[in-house]
């Protein structure tokens, strides 16, 4: 089993960024297919962001291109989220999500085996 605890979020200013942490322990997710979804107030959870699992291509969704970076710690078994110029369309809860899929779906959060619990990001204008 893997336990995903995500940290980092906060309130910040229009064009302040944040680096949001998703810590894993259980086991290594070294080669684990990684993403990063998040849920607005009053709407559908969205994806964001996710690694495949040899880190060889990342994808985001068109509205943080440029903004947003996935990167990883193996050493320290952890995922990040850093988010620059960050705007208030950006405020959601921000969730992380791994799975040992080499191959899935990774727009979808049900390709996923383990999630986080969330942590809050509220960008104010």
């Amino acid at each position: 089993q893997v336990q995903l605890v995500e940290s980092g979020g906060g309130l910040v200013q229009a064009g302040g960024s944040l680096r949001l942490s998703c810590a894993a322990s259980g086991r290594s997710i070294e080669t684990y297919t990684t993403g990063w979804f998040r849920r607005a107030p009053g709407k559908e959870r969205e994806f964001v962001a996710a690694a495949t699992w040899n880190w060889r291509n990342t994808y985001y969704i068109d509205s943080v291109k440029g903004r947003f970076t996935i990167s990883r710690d193996n050493a320290n078994n952890t995922v990040y989220l850093q988010m620059n110029s960050l705007k208030p369309e950006d405020t959601a809860l921000y969730y992380c999500a791994a799975t040992p899929s080499n191959y899935p779906n990774f727009r979808l959060w049900s390709s996923y085996d383990y999630w986080g619990q969330g942590t809050q990001v509220t960008v104010s204008s």
